[in-house]
C-alpha cells in the first residue's frame, strides 16, 4: 500500500496517508481546528533502496553475459600486462664495460 501526500488549501499543512490504492481520496484536513479541503499532491514515486553490500550491475545478468564478460576481462589484463625486460640484456650491459 503507497503513501500519499497532501496539501490543505486552507491551513497548507502537508501530511503523508498510508492509504490502499482503492480508498476513496481524503477531502478534509486532519487538523481538528482546520477542517479546510485537502488536495493529493503528485508524488515522485517509490524508489529502490539497495542496502548492505553485494548489489552490482552484473549480480543477475544471464550466464553467457558473464562468460563472455571474463572472457573480455582476461583478453584486456594480458595486453595491458606490461612485458618483462629479456634476462640477457643486463648481461650483455655487463660484458661490455
Amino acid at each position: 500500500m503507497p503513501n500519499y501526500d497532501y496539501e490543505c488549501t486552507q491551513c497548507a499543512k502537508r501530511f503523508e496517508i498510508f492509504q490502499s490504492m482503492s480508498d476513496a481520496k481524503l477531502t478534509d484536513c486532519p487538523e481538528s481546528d482546520c477542517d479546510g479541503p485537502v488536495k493529493r499532491l503528485l508524488g515522485t514515486g517509490g524508489g529502490i533502496i539497495f542496502k548492505g553490500a553485494g548489489f552490482y550491475q552484473t549480480d543477475y545478468r544471464s550466464s553467457s553475459y558473464q562468460a563472455g564478460a571474463k572472457a573480455d576481462g582476461a583478453a584486456s589484463t594480458a595486453a595491458s600486462a606490461p612485458a618483462s625486460p629479456p634476462a640477457s640484456a643486463p648481461a650483455a650491459a655487463k660484458s661490455g664495460e
